[in-house]
């Protein structure tokens, strides 16, 4: 305890809790076995809510000499990681139990994924980063593969691991020669050595290989090959909770580090970021247009919307900072409302993922039509809803940077995307009617119609999400 004490247990007091949370709910499922899931998945609910209070209330600090920060920015990125984790066991709650999936294990491996993505929010040295970064990617690889019975779910676990490990090897490596050209893994320090010395070609080749391990965190091009199958394979809310806490904690993780500790060779790290974006977005924009399977198409969808994200990030300002966690917000809501709809796709008590089987949904279930009609729309980067904001601050950063030829591809590389978006609307208004969905779980309802508002409605409470935003983006000085 007194190692914790001089360490600055504070700072790391979210975690600590979080940690020892999801271990006393493995030992309660543990003795309590089969009627355990509900009970596990209610505590480690309760859990990241509690962790969440505890981010706000504790002060900007350090721990263990540095490799680990809180700021203004990882308080407003950890809450919105936490908060779209538990929204993503709510949406589990009865799906689980319907597939005979593990009850109790999934929600501990969420909380333990979700304290790995709280440290890597909060990383400040090249050691910190590692370690949470692992954290979240060992409990993720068995959540991919959570479904033992079925073979698409440990098809997708095992891609997921084997592309999993290759990212980290590279990101190692880049780690390796950064310390070995700047003598130091503390970002403050790597920083420094870099604004007094320039970016040799050392340091140049560690900071392609460490963007490109986070690189496939976010699935963006060309690391996004595990993405399809994975979010294909994997059960849908566990496909809902890849897609949005995990990209947002390693979106938040590619920010501060370029942000930090490659701040002063900006020029160097902007034209990968620029290159990573483009290639996303067009990815992202052709490959979902011939996808029949809905979670496929979200796949390629999130592919894109890395990229659209990276476009503010490409800026390397405070204003593009700002654009990103805006983006990374609103995506978040909208990727979990989405997810949350394409669970309510049940009939006869079996799971349906085919794009045809939303066909003339608007005279079956009138709601739910509706709120994924907004989404779509949303997704697409339609006025006035939320996606087109996301956007246009994104854009506007890169704008305001001079990347004038990036912004104008990136409303391109959205029009084209636009399409499969539209052509879900279109099967679900103007197609015949297939047979009705069975009735929605009122979790579901409640997420997916919330999703819905908020996108409807943001344009009328948009001003603190932007507050937030600023406050995380002032986090970081220009250099």
């Amino acid at each position: 305890m007194s190692f914790l004490t001089q360490a600055g247990a504070g700072a790391v007091l979210p975690e600590i809790v979080l940690a020892l949370c999801a271990m006393a709910l493995l030992l309660f499922g543990t003795v309590r076995k089969d009627d355990a899931g509900n009970t596990v998945t209610l505590g480690a609910i309760l859990a990241l809510a509690l962790a969440a209070v505890l981010v706000l209330f504790v002060g900007n600090a350090t721990a263990f000499h540095g490799a680990f920060v809180v700021d203004d920015f990882a308080r407003v990125l950890k809450v919105v990681t936490l908060f779209g984790s538990a929204v993503a066991l709510v949406l589990s709650v009865h799906f689980l139990k319907r597939e005979k999936v593990a009850a109790f294990e999934y929600p501990v491996l969420v909380l333990l994924a979700s304290t790995g993505m709280m440290m890597m929010i909060s990383a400040n040295s090249l050691i910190a980063l590692y370690m949470g970064l692992e954290l979240q990617s060992l409990a993720l690889y068995v959540v991919a593969a959570i479904n033992r019975d079925s073979a698409r779910s440990s098809e997708a676990g095992l891609k997921y691991f084997v592309l999993g490990a290759l990212s980290s090897g590279m990101l190692l490596y880049g780690s390796s020669l950064v310390y070995g050209f700047t003598g130091s893994v503390n970002f403050p320090d790597i920083a420094a050595v870099i604004a007094k010395e320039g970016a040799g070609i050392g340091v140049i080749f560690g900071l392609v290989f460490v963007l490109a391990g986070l690189a496939f965190k976010i699935s963006a091009v060309p690391f996004h090959m595990w993405t399809p199958d994975v979010y294909e394979g994997a059960p849908t809310p566990v496909t809902a909770f890849f897609a949005s806490a995990p990209k947002l904690a390693a979106m938040a993780l590619m920010i501060r580090v370029t942000m930090t500790p490659f701040g002063p060779a900006t020029h160097q790290w902007q034209q990968i970021i620029v290159v990573i974006a483009l290639a996303s977005m067009v990815l992202g924009a052709f490959a979902a247009i011939g996808q029949s399977n809905i979670k496929r198409l979200l796949a390629y969808s999130s592919i894109g919307h890395m990229g659209f994200a990276l476009v503010g990030l490409a800026a390397g300002t405070q204003q593009g900072v700002r654009g990103t966690v805006i983006y990374m917000i609103i995506y978040v809501l909208m990727t979990l409302g989405t997810f949350a709809c394409v669970i309510a796709m049940r009939r006869n008590g079996r799971q349906v993922e085919q794009i045809s089987d939303l066909a003339g949904l608007s005279r079956t279930n009138k709601g739910l039509a509706f709120v994924l009609s907004m989404l779509m729309f949303s997704l697409a980067g339609i006025p006035p809803l939320a996606g087109f904001f996301a956007k246009y601050f994104a854009f506007m950063a890169a704008v305001q940077a001079g990347l004038y030829v990036l912004a104008v591809l990136g409303v391109i590389a959205s029009v084209v995307g636009a399409y499969y978006y539209l052509r879900i609307v279109k099967v679900m208004y103007f197609d015949e009617p297939a047979e009705a969905f069975d009735p929605m779980d009122g979790e579901v309802k409640l997420v997916a119609y919330a999703a819905g508002a908020f996108v409807l409605l943001f344009v009328v409470f948009a001003s603190p999400l932007l507050d937030f935003a600023d406050t995380a983006a002032q986090a970081f000085p220009l250099h």
